[in-house]
């Protein structure tokens, strides 16, 4: 039976729907929304709930309703799905979609750096970087969202996977469009990790290092935040990201221990996104 994917994720587009007005057009800008009504549907709201011969109506991105026995307004393009289905779309809530693989230097004798080279009032340790921010680092790529859309998802949760203390991940839809209109959540999730990615300090060089250094940042930012000497534009942003989703890349069982130890410490609870074994 051919099923129909539709991403019911659509419906927090609304916010960006509009954003595209404040480019160049060619022409007159048309700001019409389509009106759709997928009619005749099975429609898998979630596990619990499935509607037969449902309806889902659509005005622009944005979905209006979806369930049985609903009238089609008027102006609305009537598509009949008739014994086809549409499902929720997936979710990936940890990807590297959109931002450059990161890429160590290739190794070889050079001058010990112990403290950050990076110009600014940033922290003094390269691979604890909350200032790095994926909505500005978002570069959208058709042919892979459409590789994406093929396999079912419909949005993604992008993470620049470089450092101790990664910065903020982006939740963007996979629809192809440009930046501005794909971007659904530009902040989601802070993210953190035990590899210390691109940094070019010699501190840290193990395991218990990047621990030891990821704890003393949660004390620094502690600190940072009852004084006013001293400006921090790291431990500003460590802070800043505290109240939003915590996200963990932990590689094995024991590193997953070890995360959840410091969670503990520091009243963090991380989401470890990935499967271990």
């Amino acid at each position: 039976m051919k099923r129909t994917l539709l991403s019911f994720i659509l419906v927090f587009f609304a916010a960006c729907s509009f954003a595209q007005q404040t480019f160049p057009v060619n022409g007159s800008y048309d700001i019409r929304q389509g009106l759709y009504a997928f009619t005749n549907a099975t429609i898998v709201v979630n596990a619990e709930q499935t509607i037969k011969n449902g309806t889902l109506l659509i005005k622009g991105q944005l979905i209006q309703s979806v369930g049985a026995g609903i009238s089609v307004p008027k102006g609305y393009v009537v598509i009949d799905l008739k014994g086809k289905f549409i499902y929720p779309s997936l979710i990936d809530p940890f990807t590297s979609y959109g931002v450059a693989e990161v890429t160590r230097n290739a190794g070889g004798p050079r001058q010990s750096i112990f403290t950050s080279t990076k110009q600014g009032a940033y922290g003094w340790n390269e691979a604890i970087r909350p200032e790095t921010h994926v909505n500005s680092l978002f570069t959208a790529d058709s042919k892979k969202a459409d590789e994406l859309r093929k396999a079912g998802f419909g949005s993604v949760n992008v993470v620049n996977r470089n450092g101790i203390s990664r910065g903020t991940s982006a939740v963007v839809t996979l629809s192809g469009e440009r930046e501005n209109n794909s971007m659904l959540n530009p902040k989601s999730a802070a993210n953190y990790s035990f590899n210390k990615g691109t940094s070019q300090n010699d501190y840290p060089t193990s395991l218990m290092g990047s621990i030891a250094l990821l704890r003393q940042t949660y004390y620094d930012a502690a600190w940072y935040g009852k004084q006013k000497e001293e400006y921090n534009i790291s431990l500003e942003e460590f802070n800043a990201q505290q109240n939003i989703p915590q996200l963990f890349e932990a590689e094995g069982w024991q590193n997953v221990l070890r995360a959840d130890k410091i969670a503990k410490e520091f009243g963090k609870e991380y989401i470890i996104p990935k499967p271990v074994d």
